[in-house]
C-alpha cells in the first residue's frame, strides 16, 4: 500500500457565499502526514465552509499548500484526486447498490481509467465495503438504506479514492454507539496506515478528544484554539466559545468533560 508523506498547510484562507465571507484570513501550521484533525466549535462557526474550501467547492483566496502543491485554483479534477470529501449525506433517489456506488467512486479517482481492471475494483470496492461494516448491504440500493447505512455507503465512497487528504462533515451524526466507534477506529487505523491526513468535523466533543491527534476550535470563522487535546479543549475555551462553564481533566480514555452550565451570551 502507498504511504503518503506530504503536508497540508493552510494560509490566508478567506471564502464564504456570494458577499458574505464566512472564514477570512484563516491560518493553519503545517497538518503532518498521518494527523487526524478534529474542526469544532458552535454553529455557523465555519467548519463546514472551510471543508467545502479545502476540497474546491467553494471559491476562496489564500494558500492551501499539500507539499510543494497550491490547490487553490488546481483543476477540480486533479485537485479530487488527492483530496475527498465526504458530505453530511448523500444525494437522495440515486439508483445504485452500494457497490455500484463505490465502484464508481474508484473508478473515478483512477487516473487510467479505461485500463482499470474491472475485477480488481469490484475487490477493491467490496474490500472497503466490509471494512466499513456494510458488506451485507452491497448489493442493496442506496435509496433502500437507513440514514446511518448511507453514512456508511459515503463513507466506503470517500475510503475507496485512497486520498491523501480526507475531509469528512460529520461522519458518525447517524450512527449509533458500535458505529461510531468503528468508524472513528477505522478512520484512524487508516489515517496511520497510509500516512493519510484525516480533516473532519465534530459535535461530540468526548470524542473528539479521545481520536483526534489535534483538534482546531473554530468561532465566527476565525480559529480560537489548536493544538492537542488536551490543549485545545479546555474550560476557557468551552467558555469562550460555547458559552458554558465545564470542567475538562485527564481521564482513563481522553479528556472528562463534565458540562455544568450555561453562561451568559
Amino acid at each position: 500500500m502507498e504511504r503518503y508523506g506530504e503536508s497540508l498547510s493552510i494560509a490566508g484562507l478567506s471564502t464564504g457565499y456570494r458577499d458574505r465571507r464566512i472564514v477570512q484570513g484563516l491560518t493553519l501550521p503545517a497538518v503532518a502526514p498521518g494527523t487526524v484533525l478534529s474542526l469544532i466549535g458552535p454553529n455557523a462557526a465555519g467548519k463546514t465552509t472551510l471543508l467545502r474550501a479545502l476540497a474546491g467547492l467553494l471559491a476562496a483566496e489564500g494558500s492551501v499548500r499539500l507539499g510543494d502543491r497550491d490547490l487553490v485554483g488546481m483543476a477540480l479534477e486533479s485537485r479530487a484526486r488527492l483530496v475527498t470529501y465526504m458530505p453530511q449525506s448523500l444525494p437522495q433517489r440515486v439508483a445504485l447498490t452500494v457497490l455500484e456506488a463505490v465502484i464508481g467512486a474508484e473508478r473515478a479517482s483512477a487516473v487510467d481509467r479505461d485500463e482499470a481492471d474491472r475485477l480488481a475494483i469490484v475487490e477493491r470496492a467490496m474490500d472497503v465495503i466490509e471494512r466499513v461494516g456494510i458488506g451485507h448491504l452491497a448489493m442493496t440500493g442506496l435509496d433502500h438504506l437507513s440514514g446511518g447505512q448511507r453514512q456508511l455507503a459515503s463513507l466506503a465512497q470517500a475510503l475507496v479514492r485512497t486520498p491523501r487528504v480526507l475531509l469528512l462533515d460529520e461522519p458518525i451524526s447517524a450512527l449509533d454507539l458500535h458505529y461510531q466507534l468503528k468508524v472513528m477506529k477505522l478512520v484512524h487505523a487508516l489515517s496511520r496506515e497510509r500516512g493519510m491526513i484525516v480533516i473532519m468535523v465534530l459535535h461530540d466533543l468526548a470524542i473528539a478528544a479521545r481520536w483526534s491527534d489535534r483538534v482546531v476550535v473554530l468561532s465566527n470563522g476565525a480559529v480560537a484554539a489548536d493544538g492537542p487535546p488536551a490543549e485545545a479543549i479546555s474550560a476557557e475555551v468551552l467558555a469562550q466559545v460555547y458559552k458554558v462553564a465545564a470542567r475538562v481533566a485527564p481521564g482513563p480514555s481522553g479528556l472528562q468533560i463534565d458540562i455544568e452550565d450555561t453562561l451568559p451570551l
